[in-house]
Order: C-alpha cells, then sequence, then structure tokens
C-alpha cells in the first residue's frame, strides 16, 4: 500500500462519506499546480470549485495572513475592529452596494440573504408573518447549499431524501424563463433568489436577455432581485461579478469563495434601506468579520484588481472554450461557458464523465463533473495561455483514448 493509498484509508476511516472525492491526496500547491504525497504535479482545473481565482498560495494574500496573525486573530463583534471597518469599505465599495453582512460559508449567506429578505417584506410590504406566506421564488437546477431549508428547495433529490420535512415559503420555477417568473410572483412573494449562471446545475447559462426582463419584473412587481454570485463572483466569467454581463443591479447580493483568496469568508450585501431591518440580535456568526478574514479578504480583492483578473479570464476562457470546441469527438454534445466558467457536455454514449476526469487526473490534470455528464473546467485566474495548451494535449489525449475504447 503506497501513502496514497494509506491517506485514503485513513481519511475514509475517520471522515463521513458525504463526499466521492478523485483517488489522489494533495499536500502543497502553487499557482495553478498541486503536488500529491506522491510527488506528482497535477495541474488545477478546478479552483475549489472557484474558490481559489487567485491561484494557490499567493505571495501577497499569504504575507496579509502572516501579518495579520501576528496582530490580531479574534476580535468578536462585540467590540470594533480595524479589519472589519476597512474591510466593510473596501467590499462595498467593490461591490458598488451600501453595507456587507459579514458570514464565513457560501450557505451561511444564503440563509441570511433568506432572512433579510423576509424580514424586508414584513417590514416595508406589509406582509402577514404567517407560517405559509413570504415565498421566496427559486429556480429548478439550483444549487445554494446544503443546509436543511436550502435543499428543501432544491430539485435534486439526493439533496433532499431523508433530510425532511423542510421549510416552507419557496417556490420553484424554470431557469431562464422570465414568463415563469412573472406569472409565479403574488402578494406574498418578497424575493427571487437565482445564480447567474448554475454551476452544480450543469453550467447552465440564460438567454441573454433574461436578467434584464428579471430585473424589470422584480422593480414592477416590488420584490428582491437576489443574486447568488459566490460561484460566479470575483472574475470568474470575465467581469467582476456575472450580473454585469448584462449591466443590471441586484438588490440584494450574496458573495463567498475567492472572497477569501482562498479562505473561508462569504458576506451579503445590499442597500442601506433593506439592510436597515435588521437589528441588534437579529443574525450574528462567532466568526464572521474577524480580523483575520477581513484582512485576507481586502488583500484578494487588491489582488484581484491589481492583477486585472477579470480581464484575464475573459481572454483566457475565450481562449480555452476555442480549443476545447475544436476537439471532433463523438462524445463531445457541447461546450459552453462565460470566462474560466466552462463545461464540456458530453453525450449518452461517452458513459458519463467521472471516468473522463479519473483519466484526466491519471493525466496530471484535476477537474471534477457536475451532473454526471458534464465535465467542468474552472482553473484559477492566474492560468496562462502556455498552461492552457499543456492542459489541451492531455485533454485531447483523453478523448482520443475514449474513442477507440
Amino acid at each position: 500500500m503506497n501513502r496514497t493509498e494509506q491517506l485514503i484509508a485513513e481519511t475514509d476511516r475517520y471522515l463521513a462519506h458525504n463526499y466521492h472525492p478523485l483517488p489522489v491526496v494533495f499536500t502543497k500547491a502553487k499557482g495553478v499546480w498541486y503536488w500529491d504525497v506522491e510527488g506528482k504535479k497535477i495541474m488545477d482545473m478546478l479552483a475549489g470549485y472557484s474558490a481559489g481565482n487567485h491561484g494557490h498560495c499567493h505571495p501577497r494574500i499569504v504575507k496579509a495572513l502572516k501579518d495579520q496573525c501576528q496582530r490580531l486573530v479574534v476580535a468578536p463583534r462585540s467590540a470594533y475592529s480595524d479589519k472589519l471597518a476597512e474591510f466593510g469599505r473596501v467590499i462595498t465599495e467593490f461591490c458598488g452596494m451600501d453595507k456587507i453582512l459579514p458570514s464565513n460559508g457560501g450557505v451561511d449567506a444564503v440563509e441570511t440573504a433568506i432572512k433579510l429578505s423576509r424580514k424586508w417584506g414584513y417590514t416595508y410590504k406589509g406582509i402577514e408573518e404567517k407560517s405559509a406566506d413570504s415565498e421566496i421564488i427559486v429556480c429548478s437546477g439550483n444549487f445554494h447549499g446544503r443546509t436543511t431549508t436550502v435543499v428543501g428547495f432544491s430539485t435534486e433529490s439526493q439533496y433532499r431524501k431523508g433530510f425532511g420535512p423542510f421549510a416552507p415559503g419557496f417556490n420553484v420555477i424554470e431557469f431562464g424563463n422570465s414568463d415563469a417568473l412573472e406569472k409565479a410572483i403574488t402578494r406574498d412573494t418578497v424575493a427571487f433568489l437565482v445564480e447567474p449562471i448554475q454551476g452544480e446545475g450543469g453550467i447552465n447559462i440564460p438567454p441573454s436577455s433574461y436578467f434584464r426582463e428579471v430585473e424589470l419584473i422584480c422593480r414592477e412587481k416590488n420584490i428582491l432581485l437576489i443574486l447568488d454570485e459566490i460561484q460566479t463572483g470575483f472574475g470568474r466569467t470575465g467581469y467582476d461579478f456575472a450580473f454585469q454581463h448584462e449591466n443590471i443591479r441586484p438588490d440584494i447580493l450574496i458573495i463567498g469563495k475567492s472572497l477569501g483568496g482562498g479562505m473561508a469568508v462569504s458576506g451579503v450585501l445590499a442597500s442601506n434601506e433593506i439592510m436597515s431591518v435588521m437589528t441588534p440580535g437579529d443574525h450574528g456568526s462567532t466568526f464572521g468579520g474577524n480580523p483575520l478574514a477581513c484582512a485576507v479578504a481586502i488583500e484578494a480583492i487588491n489582488v484581484l484588481k491589481d492583477e486585472e483578473l477579470s480581464n484575464r479570464s475573459a481572454l483566457m476562457g475565450d481562449y480555452f472554450k476555442w480549443r476545447l470546441k475544436a476537439i471532433k469527438s463523438p462524445l463531445i454534445k457541447e461546450v459552453r461557458g462565460r470566462g474560466l466558467m466552462i463545461g464540456v457536455e458530453l453525450t449518452p454514449q461517452a458513459g458519463g464523465a467521472r471516468r473522463f476526469c479519473e483519466a484526466l487526473l491519471n493525466e496530471g490534470i484535476f477537474c471534477k463533473e457536475t451532473r454526471d455528464n458534464i465535465i467542468r473546467f474552472t482553473p484559477p485566474l492566474i492560468i496562462t495561455q502556455s498552461q492552457i495548451d499543456w492542459a489541451m494535449k492531455r485533454i485531447e489525449k483523453v478523448f482520443q483514448n475514449e474513442v477507440r475504447k
């Protein structure tokens, strides 16, 4: 038994089996590269599901972490901290919003947005606070996390089975269909919660006019537009935020993943009016807005701007998609994406995406399947054209080999 097999066996012995990882054990990383415990160098084509847009161990982000560790790590929200004030200013200015409520993980922020929108509905729309009222509209194929509230409105049976009963107050409609949204709105609807691009759903991109129509409907019907940009934000799709592709503005913006440059940080942003419904005691988090997370997030934003990573994502994403679309294989149904958020949908005869990810891992590329038949490529935004070329040689080889089988 080699070191990899030993560590996988130990992990399986002591940890809950709530993931189905590929058979590799990482021990260090730098830039777009991982190294496993056997010393093999592997290109990261996942970036932690878009949590590592800046690349691994970015020197400026590492320095910010080290410097803050030597000054102040924990400061409860029962007091103020200098980094929290700076964090609030930097993030709200970058996002173009008035206020942020910081938290730790993505689904924390989604739950916060749900609470915030419902209280806004009770406060400003006059909705009666009863168990069946205050409805939020969501989309089929959504992924907003795995708490019981959130899986309650998932359309993925695996996320729901065995975890009910679920909270009421959610209405599921078709993604990308603005008519369905308009028809679903009632007097008790407070918000529409949606991802600009569905990541776990299969890299699903709505029609080009969809979000402009959605924004108009939300304004006319006086409901909040909540955009979950946890995966799509911070340059992933070629803009700082995916909503900028259609020049719209959300009422509530949910952010996470690459906000922390590899550290767990998330937040909900909104206007002064919307955020004013939150009063002391309504919501909180022990580690939300801690000085260490704030310092790292501030530097992550600075790196994103200074290195023009959003523009880099657009350029490298166009090149990567062009190279992928050039593969002539009966196993590929479609290549789609924006920026460096790319999905390769396979045909039924391909036999699923998992075996392709395993074959690519053997060639030195780490990526992951989604929806069984889609290979997801979301590399760090610092990836170069020559590195994409390196990867493409191996991707082409895998498809050629699989066709021969």
